[in-house]
């Protein structure tokens, strides 16, 4: 009978915890799903739409109308937004830190999460994201909480953002204190806050290559 996982993985921007999640799928030949990603898509849509991200009374109303799903092709995760494929658009900066404003709406976090836990129903996946253990997935099997320094993570995003052209003329050290607020509004909000779950395993990647920041994670699973 083939065993079915069910692992959390959380952790701040930049902390590496979707290269992680998705490495760990890999290796499990299990699904990997990046629920990041669909805040990203309403963020992107309160950008198309010019109106204020962090405005709960004007995300709201747009939410009933909205559709975010998740498809695997080729063993890749696509998102798509009102029935686009928007999976290379979401990436940016602005979409970024549109994702980080729009999560802290109570109304976003709950259309969000209940797509979320029906996609793990009955399927053997690694989910990252900043509630998973605590709030999605409490009863996950397995739980990680994955974080690196501050200085750390601004540095593998500006380097991620600069090798694909996506700094925009952004510095290191803006970057860097975006980083800094965003941690401080994901953290810092009423609604599902990023928190390590209390049974979650702390995975410090400050100091570990890609390769030995999976190893830290299977290492409780296999």
């Amino acid at each position: 009978m083939k065993r079915v996982y069910s692992i959390a993985i959380d952790g701040p921007a930049g902390a590496g915890k979707s290269t992680v999640a998705k490495g760990v799928a890999e290796r499990l030949g299990i699904v990997y799903v990046d629920t990041g990603a669909m805040y990203r898509a309403i963020g992107l849509k309160t950008l198309r739409l010019g109106i204020p991200s962090d405005d709960e009374k004007a995300v709201e109303p747009i939410l009933d109308s909205t559709s975010v799903t998740i498809e695997f092709k080729d063993g890749a995760q696509h998102i798509f937004l009102d029935g686009e494929d928007v999976t290379g658009l979401i990436r940016t900066q602005d979409v970024s830190n549109a994702a980080s404003k729009v999560s802290a709406i109570p109304a976003v976090r709950y259309k969000l999460v209940e797509l979320q836990r029906k996609l793990a129903e009955g399927t053997s996946l690694a989910m990252d994201g900043r509630d998973i253990g605590n709030y999605v997935l409490p009863n996950a099997e397995y739980k990680f909480f994955v974080t690196a320094s501050p200085e750390q993570r601004a540095s593998r995003r500006y380097r991620e953002l600069k090798e694909k052209g996506r700094l925009n003329g952004m510095t290191f050290n803006e970057l860097y204190l975006e980083m800094v607020e965003r941690d401080r509004r994901d953290s810092g909000r009423e609604c599902m806050p990023l928190k390590k779950a209390p049974d979650a395993v702390l995975v410090d990647t400050t100091y570990l290559t890609i390769e030995e920041s999976i190893q830290a994670v299977l290492r409780y699973i296999v």
